[in-house]
């Protein structure tokens, strides 16, 4: 079986999904970049830029990282773009740093496997989730080099860790209550605080809109996968929460799941995010 990949965006004024293209090809986590005119998405382990007019794909030149994986970020300023990677010589997961438009990457984190999340707004600090010592946590590492600080300690898998546009609050979710859910903290990791109760799914990758009055995730069905896993070509949900009432409410169901929104997706003006839905094409 073969999978057709849909890029979407959807309206939260309008309330409508719009297909801008179908790929015959695996594409996943699209990012919009600040300038809104782009998308860029990750195929085959390379980086594409998707032009929000033409509808057309370029790849972008990331040197030694040709194991891009589906976490990655730009930085505010839009000048450089940070990824998750393996190379030919070390496929495990690292982040680098490279320019935008392309060129040489720059290593970032040397332990792994470490998969990139967030970028604070000041550009000085990544956020990311790491695996050391047989557990997954939240850390966070100079965008320059440097050490890295555990931000999270809890038993079982904390994940997808995004900061808030004013870079105070980091957005993660973790399994610690049983379910995966989503939570905050500080961004020095403090007042760890748990953001959605669902009692029937899992709660995965929280992204926080540029104006900090949105985050939009991922559910699964409780039933249909384990609460540290989430595996692709799944029936999954879209929903929006209010991060200061806690209110959350479903968009729209599709099939995806792993690729759909591992990153943050939000358009600059806060009016739409963008998304990978995915239909099973015949054998």
């Amino acid at each position: 079986m073969t999978m057709i990949s849909v890029l979407e965006t959807y309206d939260i004024i309008l309330k409508r999904r719009t297909a801008l293209k179908e790929f015959n090809s695996h594409i996943e986590a699209p990012n919009w970049t600040p300038d809104g005119k782009s998308l860029i998405c990750n195929s085959g382990g390379r980086i594409f830029s998707f032009d929000l007019e033409t509808k057309e794909s370029v790849r972008i030149d990331a040197g030694r990282c040709v194991l891009c994986n589906n976490d990655h970020v730009l930085s505010a300023d839009g000048r450089f773009l940070a990824v998750s990677s393996g190379t030919r010589a070390l496929p495990l997961s690292r982040v680098w740093i490279l320019p935008a438009d392309g060129g040489e990457p720059r290593l970032v984190t040397k332990k792994y496997p470490s998969y990139l999340h967030g970028w604070s707004p000041n550009g000085k600090t990544l956020a990311y989730c790491a695996m050391r010592r047989g557990e997954y946590d939240v850390y966070t590492i100079p965008a320059e080099g440097g050490p890295e600080r555990r931000l999270t300690d809890a038993p079982g898998l904390n994940d997808g860790p995004e900061y808030s546009p004013d870079g105070r609050t980091i957005w993660f979710n973790s399994v610690r209550t049983g379910l995966m859910q989503i939570w905050k903290m500080d961004a020095d990791g403090g007042n760890q605080t748990q953001a959605t109760f669902s009692e029937d799914s899992n709660s995965w990758f929280p992204h926080i809109s540029p104006d900090g009055k949105k985050v939009v995730y991922i559910a699964y069905r409780a039933g249909d996968v384990r609460p540290g896993d989430h595996p692709p070509n799944k029936n999954v949900e879209i929903r929006l929460l209010d991060p200061e009432s806690g209110a959350a409410e479903t968009l729209f169901g599709l099939f995806g799941g792993q690729g759909t929104m591992n990153v943050n997706s939000w358009s600059p003006d806060s009016k739409k995010f963008a998304f990978v839905s995915y239909i099973a094409d015949k054998p």
